[in-house]
């Protein structure tokens, strides 16, 4: 036989009276549903370009510290080199100049000075040991060569690798700020807060770039679903937690495109209670100071951008820009004008 349905019990008057209050007061639950960020397809296109943009920076910019970081062990290693060049250069000048003011020995001197065989042998056998010290030192010398050439070309080829990305890094600038300008995105001040805390650095790999991430981890904002976000997703959310921006959040969720699914994107409201209406006063104060926090942080926590008050702040450099999806005043909409919350997308 099947399992039987469970049916849910009839509602206390009790009950039903606590959730009216509930609903009417918003205590316990975000204030409204959680933020609607596509409010058109002109600006869904406009985000998919801004995440592919950041994020093509991002692997470009870990690829340039590599080359950089690359670059300086050979150069080092060319340091070492072109010194011990020196050195054994010295040394065989040095020996060369003693030979010549004593005179070599030859083959035929020793054979008309000996005295005896025995004599014979010995000044033999010190001549090849004269003769195999100086070809080692000039071997030596002609090895040591040949390290510093290898050194400098692969100097030469970091350079260009670098050169390479910078190259890359200017195309894709150009790419988000075209996706920007799809936004009414205009450069503006922004946020910036000298004074946010330093948050610990994510993990990255042992060459300085990023780890691929797969949505692997239980999202902490739903405990109760299925729900899941990236390991560097959960470092941003807890780091920001551990200095101090405890308000209600909420990172995964289905239904649109962009990182929100992918485990890479978490919305922090700028009011204790939940998202609402534009945030002011002391929430935007918070949301202000949030926002400021990510952008200082950007670089230890893999941030792509931040999304705060009809402004968007990218990886790709530029300061921020406005971020203007509905075309309407700032503030009109809330959630698409982020106006009541902080936006965060890690790479």
């Amino acid at each position: 036989m099947p399992a039987p349905v469970r049916r849910p019990r009839p509602a206390s008057l009790l009950a039903l009276l606590v959730a009216a209050v509930l609903l009417v007061t918003g205590f316990g639950t975000p204030a409204n549903a959680e933020p609607n960020e596509i409010p058109s397809t002109k600006v869904a296109q406009a985000r998919q370009n801004l995440e592919s943009a950041a994020g093509q920076y991002l692997e470009a910019e870990a690829a340039m510290l590599k080359a950089k970081k690359e670059q300086t062990t050979m150069n080092q290693t060319l340091l070492a080199a072109e010194n011990r060049y020196t050195r054994v250069r010295a040394s065989v000048a040095k020996y060369a100049a003693e030979a010549y003011k004593a005179g070599r020995l030859g083959v035929i001197g020793v054979m008309l000075n000996a005295n005896s065989s025995d004599e014979f042998l010995a000044r033999s056998a010190a001549m090849e040991k004269l003769t195999a010290r100086d070809e080692a030192r000039i071997s030596e010398l002609v090895h040591v060569k040949k390290e510093i050439s290898a050194a400098k070309a692969a100097v030469d080829a970091s350079v260009q690798e670098q050169a390479k990305h910078f190259a890359e890094m200017a195309k894709l600038r150009k790419a988000a700020d075209k996706a920007l300008s799809a936004l009414g995105g205009e450069a503006t001040r922004g946020w910036v807060d000298p004074n946010s805390p330093l948050a610990a650095p994510a993990k990255r790999n042992s060459d300085g770039t990023w780890p691929k991430e797969v949505c692997s981890i239980n999202d902490p904002t739903r405990p109760s679903s299925d729900a899941c976000i990236t390991p560097r997703t959960l470092h941003a959310y807890e780091q920001a937690r551990e200095d101090g921006f405890k308000r209600y959040t909420s990172c995964w969720r289905p239904g649109d495109m962009y990182e929100h699914p992918k485990g890479r994107a978490c919305d922090f409201s700028a009011a204790a209670g939940g998202f609402g209406g534009t945030a002011s006063g002391a929430d935007r104060t918070y949301g202000n100071k949030l926002a400021a926090y990510f952008v200082k942080n950007a670089s230890a926590l893999g941030v792509m951008y931040v999304i705060w008050f009809c402004q968007v702040w990218t990886a790709t450099g530029g300061g921020w820009h406005r971020y203007s999806p509905t075309g309407s005043s700032c503030g009109d909409s809330p959630s698409a004008d982020h106006t009541d919350h902080v936006h965060l997308s890690v790479y």
